[in-house]
């Protein structure tokens, strides 16, 4: 069991940290000049921060997931959802770094928003663990759609 604990722990972690690599890989590319030309609101947070924090609420993210996993009660299409969140994640960023689309990536975001509540809920009926470590992670989304709706009315 312990095995196969380990096992679907890195499973989860490649999946999940696979997202970021896509995602990561895309603003890189694809970011500046267009990003550093954008007016931007006083509470934009510089670019250092978002590397740490998005490596942290990853982490939590696999945790989450993982716990919930190994519950009693986990179903798969809560697993699904995840997965489905995942893609949202990464599109994201693509619409917004990679094709410079704002107002789509702000849709997306709104999407990606609903489902991590929807995980959030399914989450605490089975472990409740795996929902506070959802919370953050709806945190940082939530700001991020009020700087992407900032972005997008200052430019």
């Amino acid at each position: 069991m312990l095995k196969n604990k380990f096992l679907t722990f890195l499973s989860f972690l490649a999946i999940t940290f696979s997202t970021s690599l896509i995602g990561g890989l895309a603003t890189i590319k694809f970011k500046e000049p267009w990003y550093s030309l954008l007016n931007k609101p006083t509470f934009n947070p510089p670019d250092w921060i978002f590397g740490p924090v998005w490596t942290s609420l990853y982490l939590m993210m696999t945790v989450a997931i993982w716990l919930y996993w190994h519950s009693n009660y986990s179903d798969r299409n809560t697993v699904y959802i995840y997965f489905i969140h995942l893609v949202f994640n990464t599109t994201w960023s693509v619409v917004f770094f990679v094709f410079h689309n704002m107002a789509l990536a702000l849709l997306v975001l709104i999407i990606l928003i609903a489902l991590i509540i929807n995980l959030i809920l399914r989450f605490k009926r089975v472990k409740m663990l795996s929902a506070f470590l959802m919370i953050p992670y709806l945190l940082w989304c939530s700001f991020a759609l009020i700087l992407n709706t900032s972005l997008i009315i200052l430019n």
